[in-house]
């Protein structure tokens, strides 16, 4: 088998990438492991210029905040900076490089700039979002701004709690009957790692109640399949048809966190579920391709199951066979967006990860692209992809 090397210069080398993936796009992913042309990539040099060229196009003319696209809109989307934080910490865990803490410091305080002068706002999932990014920014940095954030953030995101619908944590504060996966399960994942780093038994006991709830009232209980929510029309339904790549991500989340913090195995046994059903996923993943959720909110759904995926793949406690079914489909995701689904030399990410992108690219469609490249890095470094 021929070896090819990728430098980090992106723009070359691709012909025999493209080569291998042409004839298998529309194969289901178990034959990831015919023989095939060897293709060696670097991950991290990948994922350290997709960092430069992301931060480079979208950052603000005041360097405060990430704007809507690359042709021009600069409105401020409070969820899509979450992320951009964690997609930093990423950064910043993987290279050491002091230049990611300081745009962490800066992003933070731009977002509450942008959000008239405070962190919390109406909608509790975007706060989730937010104190998760910080949490994990602190972890990382120990500077007490971050879990500042987070505390505060958690102490509003709470008063969404409330009895309409059996239990959960309302979506936003003018509609507290409408409750969902993307407000529910973040939350769980929150409590769960403030408890193991502060100890706080009504933490825990919250993750409980709410990973309860969550499981009874959205999650289907034949396949583990995860519903988007109840009662968004004020008719006490659940939105079946609503299925959508990150509510599984952030279930698979939230029920690995509440494992780690519990140890009970019940708890990653539904990770394990929801995770095979998920990749398995026709709906989701025709192909063994996570599907295009095209831009706007969508565009950073892929990007928040590949993070929880991942982390999925780092727990110990999961079986080596799970583990290997799980890489080599993030393995088959990131080789064909590098293959596919970025334009060089801007290195703009497509929504459709085995197409070019069109003249304009939403950041959170960019962001879920610098998720992936940061996942595939991060487990190359802990020898996961061998």
């Amino acid at each position: 088998m021929k070896t090819i090397h990728f430098q980090r210069i992106l723009c070359i080398g691709l012909m025999a990438v493209l080569g291998v993936f042409s004839s298998c796009e529309e194969e289901p992913f178990p034959l990831y492991d015919r023989d095939s042309e060897v293709v060696v990539y670097d991950w991290a040099a990948t994922a350290d210029s997709l960092q430069d060229k992301t931060y480079s196009t979208f950052l603000s003319a005041d360097g405060k905040y990430f704007i809507q696209n690359n042709t021009g809109n600069t409105n401020f989307n409070y969820w899509w900076n979450a992320h951009a934080l964690d997609a930093l910490v990423d950064a910043y865990q993987r290279t050491k490089e002091a230049v990611y803490v300081q745009r962490m410091k800066s992003l933070l305080n731009g977002i509450k700039d942008k959000n008239n002068g405070a962190l919390p706002n109406e909608f509790y999932d975007d706060m989730e979002w937010l104190a998760l990014s910080s949490l994990r920014a602190y972890d990382a940095t120990k500077d007490p701004a971050f879990l500042e954030a987070t505390t505060l953030l958690w102490q509003d995101i709470k008063t969404g709690l409330n009895a309409n619908q059996g239990g959960g944590i309302a979506w936003k504060k003018t509609q507290l009957d409408y409750k969902n996966t993307p407000a529910n399960a973040p939350a769980i994942i929150l409590a769960s790692r403030l408890y193991q780093l502060q100890k706080k038994q009504e933490d825990l006991d919250l993750a409980k109640t709410l990973y309860t709830w969550l499981k009874s009232t959205l999650v289907d209980p034949s396949t583990g399949i995860v519903w988007d929510g109840i009662n968004r029309t004020g008719n006490g339904q659940v939105d079946k048809n609503w299925i959508f790549t990150y509510n599984q991500g952030v279930f698979i989340g939230a029920a690995e966190e509440l494992f780690k913090a519990t140890g009970d195995q019940a708890y990653l046994t539904d990770a394990v579920r929801t995770a095979n059903s998920t990749i398995n996923s026709t709906e989701l993943a025709p192909g063994g391709l996570l599907r295009s959720e095209n831009q706007g909110d969508g565009g950073l759904f892929k990007g928040i199951l590949v993070r929880y995926l991942a982390r999925l793949i780092e727990q110990p406690n999961v079986a080596q066979v799970e583990k290997a079914k799980y890489i080599n489909f993030l393995k088959y995701n990131a080789e064909t967006l590098y293959a596919k689904g970025i334009r060089r030399p801007a290195l703009m990410i497509s929504p459709d990860w085995k197409n070019m992108p069109g003249e304009s690219t939403d950041f959170s469609t960019q962001l879920s692209g610098l998720m992936l490249l940061e996942a595939m890095a991060r487990l190359d470094e802990l020898n996961l992809l061998d």
